[in-house]
């Protein structure tokens, strides 16, 4: 392709030719640098060859401002070489060789753009512009962004991000648009501590964005500890607004083991409850559920122990706003979790109270699950058990057992096992309500909401009252023996046998069992080695009608 002698390809080719073929071959100083700017020279030379094969690098604005930079280094180069064919180096050695370093650094950096640029695709993009589906001509503006961001200057960089950030904030197509060309890696560079502030902030924020794209956080998760550590470099350091959207991220990343332990050995814990103590209350409720996340590794558990954690969440789960409470609470229940002695710990701290108060304020049913499922740890202590009966939780148990959301009905159910450790607190529940929900759930959908039903259930009617109302209360018995099924698969059997059999005195009771089906189950279950199966079985065979169970 013929270029005009003022075209800035051919203007840059004439001062390599000058630098190659003229000056450097007569240098006599210096010859180690100049053989090694001679080598990138040679590199910028085959890249401006491959410049002025596409049209597009004298009119896209990208390859113009670097075809420039190109030639004012060239430019440079040309005057330092005139002054190096001077043996006697007029400037001095220091000031000389200083000047070449600088050169070379330069060069260098033109040919990584020149490479960029040139595999980056934006120079044939070009083409696009007006013409292409909506879609294509997202991915191509994507790409010259991603490019913009990797070769230009901090002002065009950080343009570059405010452009990036309206377009993944506009549609999480486009984040996934992004995040297949590639942008992951390069925000993760710019969080780097050498970026400009202003630029570190808005890629944290596109960061925190992609991190809310389900299908996009794998590619976060695979940037491992390059990312993580700028992320808990911002907790440290950055801005609440960079913290609060570092938080955001750090919510997706630290469901993963191995990332959960990078933070926890980074000072990343450290870092977080000091925003749980310090932050806005925005910084609070994010930050707290960070902690939460990574509360579920038992391995990391100990870091929390070391940095006093129990107070500074005790201390948020009684003052924060209503998410950084749910996250404390949720929190607390993660570490308490096979530990009697955190769980005493925390009660004296007055955990309780705090359960009770975030409780008693009305969040929505979904967010009361920590509370819930905390309520069931501490129940499990026999002593802790007694003041939180005492301290009427089980009337507060009741009324979430019939709540729409499914997680929060079966947390509630395990609660409520645990709750019934003696006759008199199983009296206390079959009285004030608990029995009838339960059966209610034996018909939900999930077989974790069956089966904490079942579980509770055949604790409860341990107590006679308990089996009377069960006994009373439609649809119980049919429910009951329809978990027997063997179909129904990953739920323990042993709990609807023992409720069956505690009524099986009962004739009517007996009947209702035969009737919906109990001994074609049975029969199975008695193959299966099922606890209680077979006594279950003979018991419903009194009363000569053994005969029912001949037929399949």
């Amino acid at each position: 392709m013929t270029r005009p002698e003022n075209d800035p390809i051919t203007l840059s080719n004439n001062l390599l030719h000058s630098l190659l073929d003229q000056q450097i071959p007569l240098i006599q100083s210096f010859k180690g640098k100049w053989s090694l700017i001679k080598s990138k020279l040679a590199d910028l030379q085959a890249q401006l060859n491959d410049f002025s094969e596409l049209q597009t690098s004298i009119t896209n604005s990208l390859s113009l401002d670097l075809l420039h930079s190109i030639s004012q280094t060239l430019n440079d180069a040309h005057l330092l070489a005139e002054k190096c064919l001077d043996t006697n180096l007029t400037e001095g050695k220091l000031k000389t060789q200083s000047d070449i370093d600088s050169i070379l650094a330069k060069l260098n950096q033109n040919v990584k753009d020149c490479e960029v640029l040139i595999k980056s695709g934006v120079l044939q993009d070009g083409t696009l512009s007006g013409s292409g589906s909506k879609r294509e001509l997202v991915r191509a503006e994507f790409r010259n962004l991603i490019t913009r961001l990797q070769i230009g200057s901090t002002e065009s960089k950080n343009a570059a991000m405010d452009t990036v950030l309206s377009l993944i904030q506009e549609d999480d197509k486009n984040v996934m648009i992004a995040v297949a060309q590639g942008i992951v890696p390069i925000l993760a560079r710019l969080l780097d501590c050498n970026s400009c502030l202003d630029i570190k902030e808005k890629s944290v924020a596109a960061i925190s964005k992609i991190s809310m794209v389900d299908s996009s956080k794998h590619v976060l998760i695979a940037e491992g500890l390059l990312l993580l550590n700028q992320l808990i470099r911002i907790l440290e350091s950055g801005s609440w607004f960079a913290k609060e959207k570092a938080c955001i991220a750090l919510q997706a990343l630290s469901f993963s083991r191995e990332n959960a332990r990078a933070i926890g050995s980074r000072g990343g814990i450290c870092s977080l409850l000091e925003i749980c103590q310090a932050g806005t209350p925005s910084s609070q409720g994010l930050a707290s559920g960070v902690l939460r996340n990574l509360a579920v590794f038992e391995e990391i558990r100990e870091n929390f122990i070391e940095e006093n954690a129990v107070f500074v969440l005790i201390g948020l789960a009684a003052s924060g706003t209503a998410l950084a409470q749910e996250n404390a609470i949720g929190c607390l229940c993660n570490l308490v979790k096979e530990d009697e002695n955190l769980k005493i710990l925390i009660v004296k701290e007055g955990v309780i109270e705090c359960l009770r108060n975030f409780w008693d304020s009305c969040p929505p049913a979904r967010s009361l699950e920590a509370a819930v499922v905390l309520l069931r740890e501490l129940a499990t202590s026999q002593a802790i058990a007694e003041g939180l009966v005492s301290d009427g939780f089980v009337v507060r148990l009741v009324a979430v057992l019939s709540c729409g959301v499914m997680g929060v009905r079966s947390a509630a159910a395990r609660a409520v096992y645990e709750l019934g450790f003696n006759m008199k607190t199983r009296k206390l529940i079959g009285e004030l309500g608990c029995i009838s929900p339960l059966i209610k759930m034996l018909d939900g959908k999930a077989v974790e909401e069956k089966e904490a039903a079942a579980k509770a259930l055949s604790l409860l009617v341990l107590h006679a009252g308990n089996r009377s109302i069960f006994r009373k209360t439609e649809g119980g018995i049919v429910s009951t023996v329809q978990l027997l099924d063997p179909s129904i698969q990953n739920l323990d059997k042993k709990y609807p046998v023992s409720i069956l059999a505690s009524i099986l005195n009962s004739k009517r009771c007996r009947k209702q069992m035969i009737a919906a089906g109990a001994a074609v189950h049975l029969k199975k279950l008695m193959e299966m080695d099922v606890e209680g199966s077979k006594k279950l079985l003979d018991g419903l065979g009194r009363g000569k009608i053994w005969g029912v169970f001949a037929r399949p």
